[in-house]
């Protein structure tokens, strides 16, 4: 047992190396082409903090491992919205007040119910896993069109420009994007052998293993980027961060997994994860939405009450274990 949870630690230590490096290479390397910050920061950053649970889940996939894939994208999206913005939102309180994320959140909303529709017969086809990508493609669609409309005083404009680097030559940001890239794959792949080892030592299910040592574990590297940005005053890109990955966890990392391996759901993903993930969501969209000229906030209260939903959902999943 030691073994499996020596590599499951050391999967995450690699893990979130190797994700650093790949978002930074991959946002330099299109700064270097030329692609605005705004666009980076909604496409390829967005991309990049997805990169653990999208190559974590491709891998449980090809290990005949569904409840890791499906549990790991679902169980992130419910540890960035409740654990990271509700710690985050206890560190430092959030105000959003970019209009780029006012129309990235029903673009969130939209995505998050409509991705329900392919589990609803409880498996995942390869088909259904197509049409996720394909959705996929459309948001990135709506994403340029939504950077095409963003002012150049955005707050989320600003803040993403101050965080891109661009220092680096293009061939120092191709190095840092394939090293990145490598390092992730070879981290994935460990991670989910130790994490469907200690499954099979312990008798539980992966969907268990990936709803949360796997969802808290990919999300640790956006827990350090919106801590961050948000002890910099940088509420939006904080606040960002969340509603990409969320969306990208949803179409790129299911529907890839999907088409791997076409994944039989269990039941209990259906009744439990899928509408507490739907409801944190509409919390989310009703805190930060702006509803008035101030903007949209989510303080320490609410900060508080989203991470006690985490360690309530957290504890809910154990105990459906141990009883």
């Amino acid at each position: 047992m030691f073994l499996y949870i020596a590599a499951i630690l050391f999967g995450f230590a690699l893990l979130i190396w190797g994700a650093d490096r790949f978002v930074v290479g991959a946002a330099s390397t299109a700064h270097s082409l030329g692609v605005s910050h705004l666009l980076i920061g909604l496409t390829v950053v967005g991309l990049g903090t997805s990169a653990p649970e999208m190559l974590v889940s491709a891998d449980a996939a090809f290990n005949g491992s569904p409840g890791i894939a499906i549990g790991n994208a679902l169980g992130s999206n419910i540890a960035n919205i409740a654990l990271i913005l509700g710690l985050t939102a206890l560190i430092a309180p959030l105000t959003v007040r970019s209009e780029t994320l006012y129309r990235e959140l029903p673009m969130l909303l939209a995505v998050t119910l409509l991705s329900l529709v392919p589990f609803l017969d409880s498996y995942l086809s390869r088909i259904e896993g197509f049409m996720l990508i394909s959705g996929l493609g459309l948001m990135l669609y709506w994403l340029v069109r939504i950077e095409t409309r963003s002012r150049a005083n955005d707050p989320l404009h600003i803040e993403y420009e101050s965080e891109i680097r661009s220092d680096l030559s293009l061939s120092t940001a191709l190095m840092l994007l394939l090293v990145g890239l490598l390092v992730l794959l070879v981290s994935s792949h460990i991670l989910v052998w130790g994490a469907i080892q200690v499954a099979t030592e312990l008798g539980i299910s992966d969907l268990v293993i990936g709803l949360t040592i796997i969802a808290i574990g990919t999300s640790l590297p956006e827990l350090a980027a919106t801590i961050s940005a948000a002890l910099k005053g940088e509420d939006d890109l904080a606040v960002g961060n969340v509603i990409g990955s969320n969306m990208y966890n949803l179409l790129a990392v299911m529907g890839l997994a999907g088409i791997i391996q076409p994944l039989p759901l269990d039941p209990e993903v259906l009744n439990r994860d899928f509408p507490i993930m739907i409801g944190l969501t509409v919390i989310l969209f009703a805190m930060a939405y702006s509803w008035n000229e101030s903007g949209g906030r989510i303080g320490r209260r609410e900060g508080a009450a989203l991470a006690v939903a985490f360690f309530a959902y957290q504890g809910y999943v154990i105990y459906g274990v141990l009883r």
